[in-house]
C-alpha cells in the first residue's frame, strides 16, 4: 500500500497515526463535523511580532538551536555546496571528499570576505578579494604572498567550523554548541537518497517570520481566505493534528478522500487525498503534497522581514505511484500560483497591524493546536536559555 505515513517516518518513542488510523480519524470528524481541537487559547504579545528585543531573543535561540538547513539531496556529490544566511549569520554548507557534510561560518579568516556565494560544486574556495584558498575541509592550504603573514599559522586559521549532521535525508547545523544526535530525536525522518530534488527559491517578505509560519499549522482558514484555489479541493477546518514535542504533524484532507470509504483500509491509496505537513520547531516545514514535497524555511531577517527558502523534491516512488519530475513541477506550480499567494499576502497584511493600536496580543483558539504549540515551545526555550 501507497503511504504518506512512509513518507515521514516518527520517532519511535512518539509514533503518528499511521494512514488507515488516519483514514478513520478523518471519516469520523467529516461524520460528526468536527476536528482535532487543542485545549489551551494563547495570547501572543503583538510586541513579538515587532520588537528588536524580541527578534534578538529568537535568533539567540535559533544559533543554540538544530537547524534545519537544506536537504541532502541538495548537495549530492563531493563539493558540493551551499552558501546562505541562517539566523542572520553567513553560511557554507559542503559535502567532503569523503562525503561528509561540514559546516562553516562563511568568512574568510584574512579579512572576513565570504568565500562562497549561492550554491554549486567545487573542489576548493577561494576569497574573491584575495585569493586566500581553503580546502572542502575547511583547511587553509594557500595564502598569496606567504611572507607577509610571518604570524599567520595555516593549520590554525581555517574557516571556523559548527556542527552539522544529516538525519532522514535534511541537513541540520548548530551554530552554538555541539549537535547531539539526541537533539532529534523528535525530527523525523523524510527523504529517501533516491528523491529527486527540482527546484530551488528564495524570495523575501515583509512579514515576521512567525506570521508566515502559522499561516501554514492551520485549516481554520482555508473556506475565507482559499476560497477560489484551496477549497474546491480541500476541506474547511477538518484536520489531524499531532504534536511531538515541539514539532507537529497537521493532516489537510482534501474531498476526495470520501471515495475511500468503501475500500478496505489495507488497500487504500492515501496518494492526493491529502496533503501532510510536518512543522520543526522553529522555522522549518515539510509539506507533503500529492506529487511533491517542499522543505521550507523561514529565515529571519528582521523583526517585520523574511526570507523563504524553499527545496522541492519529487515524492517517492512506488510500483503503485510513479511520478514524473515534469507531474511534480506541475503540482509545485499549482501550490505557488494558489494558496501559497494568498497565505504570504494575508502574514503580511498582519504585519502592518502589529505596530498599532487595535491589538494588544494575537488570539488562537483550539482550532489552532499546532500555533499553539509553536508559541508554548519558543517561550520556554527563550526564558530557559534566558535564565
Amino acid at each position: 500500500m501507497s503511504s504518506i505515513h512512509s513518507l515521514a517516518s516518527s520517532p519511535a518513542d512518539a509514533p503518528l497515526l499511521d494512514d488507515a488510523q488516519s483514514v478513520e480519524r478523518i471519516f469520523e470528524h467529516l461524520d460528526k463535523g468536527t476536528t482535532d481541537l487543542g485545549d489551551t487559547v494563547w495570547h501572543e504579545p503583538v510586541a513579538h511580532y515587532h520588537t528588536q528585543a524580541r527578534f534578538d531573543a529568537e535568533i539567540a535561540l535559533m544559533r543554540r538551536l538544530p537547524m534545519a538547513f537544506c536537504p541532502s539531496a541538495a548537495l549530492p556529490e563531493k563539493g558540493s555546496y551551499i552558501a546562505r544566511t541562517a539566523a542572520l549569520t553567513p553560511l557554507l554548507v559542503v559535502r567532503g571528499k569523503d562525503k561528509k557534510i561540514r559546516a562553516f561560518i562563511n568568512a574568510c579568516r584574512h579579512r572576513g570576505m565570504q568565500v562562497a556565494d549561492g550554491s554549486g560544486c567545487s573542489a576548493a574556495f577561494v576569497c574573491p578579494y584575495h585569493a586566500w584558498t581553503y580546502d572542502l575541509e575547511g583547511q587553509l592550504k594557500n595564502i598569496p604572498g606567504p611572507e607577509a603573514f610571518p604570524d599567520v599559522d595555516k593549520d590554525q586559521n581555517g574557516l571556523v567550523e559548527i556542527s552539522a549532521m544529516e538525519k532522514g535525508g535534511i541537513v541540520y547545523v548548530q551554530q552554538e554548541g555541539h549537535l547531539e544526535p539526541s537533539s532529534l530525536k523528535n525530527h523525523f525522518d523524510f527523504f529517501s537518497s533516491a528523491q529527486e530534488m527540482f527546484r530551488t527559491t528564495q524570495r523575501e517578505e515583509d512579514a515576521n517570520w512567525k506570521l508566515l509560519t502559522e499561516t501554514t499549522l492551520e485549516g481554520y482558514h482555508i473556506k475565507s481566505l482559499h476560497k477560489q484555489s484551496f477549497f474546491p479541493f480541500g476541506l474547511d477546518n477538518v484536520n489531524l493534528v499531532e504534536t511531538v514535542g515541539a514539532n507537529s504533524r497537521i493532516i489537510f484532507p482534501f474531498h476526495r478522500i470520501e471515495k475511500l470509504r468503501d475500500i478496505e483500509p489495507t488497500k487504500r491509496h492515501l496518494n492526493g487525498a491529502m496533503t501532510s505537513l510536518y512543522h520543526l520547531f522553529p522555522n522549518t516545514s515539510v509539506s507533503v503534497l500529492s506529487k511533491h514535497t517542499s522543505l521550507s524555511i523561514m529565515e529571519p531577517l528582521s523583526p517585520g522581514r523574511t526570507r523563504i527558502v524553499s527545496y522541492l523534491l519529487v515524492n517517492r516512488q512506488t510500483p503503485e505511484h510513479e511520478i514524473s519530475r515534469k507531474d511534480a513541477q506541475r503540482d509545485a506550480d499549482f501550490v505557488t500560483t494558489a494558496g501559497l499567494e494568498e497565505d504570504i499576502a494575508a502574514a503580511c497584511a498582519i504585519q502592518e497591524t502589529v505596530r498599532g493600536p487595535a491589538n494588544s496580543h494575537l488570539t488562537f483558539g483550539y482550532f489552532e493546536k499546532a500555533i499553539v504549540n509553536l508559541h508554548i515551545h519558543l517561550a520556554e526555550k527563550i526564558e530557559s536559555f534566558s535564565e
